[in-house]
């Protein structure tokens, strides 16, 4: 989608960090472990859970802390020209549109604190978690975790669109992770796998409700009444469609070359995730009830 050039963005709902470093090298089968768990669907565009965190310590390099750079603001952000041409600001311009969104449709609602954009690695309350974990929402910190390098892997390594929808599908999602938390859906939810599962029907939730917000998104308006963005196009929603069938689990499985297992699926396949993203975009966050239906509706 496209932002105004003249919509003024509140950056302060994103933070930025560099490159954590390590007292040590890198465990040289770190990348291997971690591309294990993207090929199952683990943790692309899902929720980082407490559990988590051991395996991604070892992955990269059991033994040694991360030594973690402070936070700082993003620069150079400041109007909807700049979300067109930079994609740190057009995450910082999303957030903004997307927190004005979830104000108007949720009553307990309050924001993730914050979206964190890093590079490299970086430390969470769920653990530590690198560029290669893909994004995450971190339910004990209610914070979104971004390294925007992620978008070129998602278009070079699984075939999804580059574009500015595509990307901000990605962040919508992890958004609605924390819409689920917000009303308990993601309380709900265990370790367990499977093609009717709760990870399943989070992650089909979250999907519902980027399609709502991409709905409703060019009626977001800034403290002047100027709308964040103009009416998404044909074109866009194709973006967002081939984020969403990118990251399915029969399409990670696929691309990973090993049989499709429904048994392990976490997050849903492409033509489920596809399907609830248009569910929320024609009919609104209050049609994403993924735990209220039957498996064979999901």
């Amino acid at each position: 989608m496209t932002f105004n050039d003249n919509v003024r963005i509140d950056t302060s709902k994103v933070s930025k960090r560099g490159g954590a470093k390590r007292g040590g090298i890198i465990a040289g089968g770190g990348i291997g472990i971690v591309a294990i768990l993207l090929a199952i669907g683990s943790q692309v565009l899902g929720v980082n859970l407490n559990g988590f965190a051991p395996a991604v310590n070892q992955a990269l390099g059991a033994g040694s802390a991360l030594s973690e750079p402070a936070s700082g603001e993003l620069e150079g952000c400041a109007s909807g020209a700049d979300a067109n041409t930079d994609v740190e600001c057009r995450m910082a311009a999303a957030s903004d549109s997307l927190d004005r969104y979830w104000q108007s449709q949720v009553g307990n609602y309050r924001a993730p604190a914050p979206v964190v954009l890093f590079s490299g690695q970086t430390q969470s309350a769920c653990g530590a978690a690198s560029s290669a974990t893909g994004p995450f929402y971190c339910p004990a910190d209610e914070a979104i975790y971004i390294d925007v390098a992620f978008f070129d892997t998602l278009s070079q390594d699984y075939g999804a669109s580059n574009g500015s929808l595509s990307q901000m599908y990605v962040l919508a999602h992890e958004w609605g992770h924390h819409i689920s938390n917000l009303i308990g859906s993601l309380q709900s939810v265990g370790r367990e796998s499977g093609p009717a599962s709760g990870s399943v029907r989070l992650e089909l939730q979250a999907d519902c409700f980027a399609g709502a917000w991409v709905q409703s998104a060019s009626t977001v308006t800034d403290d002047q009444g100027v709308p964040f963005l103009k009416p998404v196009t044909q074109q866009e929603i194709a973006d967002a469609m081939s984020a969403a069938a990118a990251v399915g689990d029969d399409h990670i499985m696929e691309s990973a070359g090993v049989g499709v297992n429904p048994e392990r699926f976490t997050h849903g396949t492409s033509e489920q995730r596809q399907r609830w993203f248009q569910t929320g975009f024609t009919q609104g966050p209050t049609a994403c009830g993924t735990f209220d239906v039957p498996a064979s509706q999901l």
